[in-house]
């Protein structure tokens, strides 16, 4: 205002005016307060503009996101017709208590408590085999006759020793002193106990004294009545003490080895029942033995079980489907497998039906149940989609899609 002022006084004074009217002052003092409202009401106007496009801003996006709420659980109203195409079938959850099972590959294995591995005790040479592979043996029946050097010196020496022994026996205690008849009497319990460890049977020892046969050749005989399950040599080969010459196993009672993940915890109490399938047949079997460590190469954990196998059907070496029998303990809930979806967030969930009208509504997984799997997150009486639920997912995906991405 004093700068107007100052303005005006040198315009007169330009002009040649002397005096400046009070009408003047007012003049100006009333177009200055003029300007000064309209640049309030200009400001004014110009912060609530910029309030009522921020208000209407914010409101749009809360908009935005409502509808963005509303469909991700967004739900789906099906006709008939869709429900029919779609082969939809809607079951309602009642609790119950479930029976299942829990699959496990497995193999037969011979039994090992009741098989017997038939080796020389010493160096010898195979000389003439008698039964062959898959052949069934009987207790004593004649397996391999060999061939040794140890062997003819321990009968030569066996000979000597009872022939002695028998002759001391025969005059007595006293006739031939203490010394002697200790002496004769151990050294044919020796030259006795070396034959069985070689692996001579009672009858073969006890024929030595009037057998003609040459010395040094023995015969094996089956120590079990059983199959041969493997008889992997030729005559004529030398053998060292302790090689495999047969494989003897009962089939009457057969091992199931059945492997299962190191993770997966089951309860299975020793005589529990198991139904193993080979080929087309299925036999009962009974759990046995669980190992309590990991095998190696598998990785997996091994639980024995015990099957009958008397009509010889059954064979070491073939694979074995294992089902493990089980109950809930208590009743639940369980959807089958394709009642199952991914949700948007990757949890899994199932397809509600409530007045018509799909939701998807998450769950938790749990047990497997055979063909079922046990749901938790759900209460009893609700209708649920038991198939069809990738239709149902489609059908709500195709009802949120925004062709102008608005």
């Amino acid at each position: 205002m004093n700068k107007q002022i100052k303005l005006l006084a040198i315009a007169a004074l330009f002009c040649g005016i002397t005096t400046i009217s009070p009408a003047t002052f007012a003049n100006v003092q009333s177009a200055e307060k003029a300007e000064k409202h309209k640049a309030e009401s200009h400001s004014k106007e110009h912060l609530e503009e910029q309030k009522d496009d921020g208000h209407e801003e914010d409101k749009d996006d809360g908009h935005e996101n409502k509808n963005e709420h509303e469909e991700e659980g967004a739900g789906v109203k099906l006709s008939k017709e869709q429900l029919n195409l779609a082969e939809i079938n809607i079951s309602v959850l009642e609790p119950q208590a479930m029976s299942y099972s829990i699959y496990a590959q497995g193999e037969i294995k011979a039994n090992d408590y009741t098989s017997y591995i038939v080796s020389p005790r010493v160096d010898s040479v195979i000389l003439k085999r008698h039964v062959a592979l898959g052949d069934h043996v009987e207790i004593n029946q004649p397996l391999v006759t060999l061939f040794s050097e140890s062997m003819a010196e321990a009968q030569a020496s066996y000979r000597l020793a009872d022939s002695e022994w028998k002759r001391v026996q025969k005059l007595g205690q006293k006739a031939v002193g203490d010394k002697r008849f200790i002496e004769s009497q151990t050294a044919f319990e020796v030259d006795l106990g070396r034959l069985y460890a070689f692996g001579l049977s009672a009858d073969a020892i006890t024929s030595l004294a009037t057998n003609t046969k040459k010395l040094g050749q023995y015969t094996l005989n089956a120590e079990i009545s059983g199959a041969v399950l493997s008889d992997d040599f030729r005559q004529g080969q030398r053998i060292e003490s302790g090689g495999t010459l047969f494989e003897l196993a009962d089939e009457s009672t057969l091992w199931v080895e059945a492997r299962l993940a190191p993770s997966m915890e089951l309860d299975l109490p020793k005589n529990s029942k198991a139904q193993v399938k080979v080929a087309d047949k299925i036999y009962l079997a009974t759990v046995t033995q669980k190992a309590h460590t990991i095998d190696p190469i598998t990785r997996t954990r091994i639980i024995r079980l015990t099957v009958q196998n008397d009509d010889h059907q059954l064979h070491p070496g073939l694979f074995a489907d294992v089902y493990f029998a089980f109950e809930t303990d208590k009743k639940v809930l369980a959807v089958q497998e394709e009642a199952l979806m991914r949700s948007s967030d990757g949890d899994w969930m199932v397809f509600v039906e409530e007045n018509g009208e799909f939701n998807g509504v998450e769950i938790e997984l749990g047990r497997q149940l055979g063909a079922l799997r046990e749901i938790n997150g759900l209460p009893a009486g609700t209708k649920v989609a038991t198939t069809g639920a990738f239709y149902i997912a489609a059908e709500i995906a195709k009802g949120s899609f925004d062709p102008h991405n608005h």
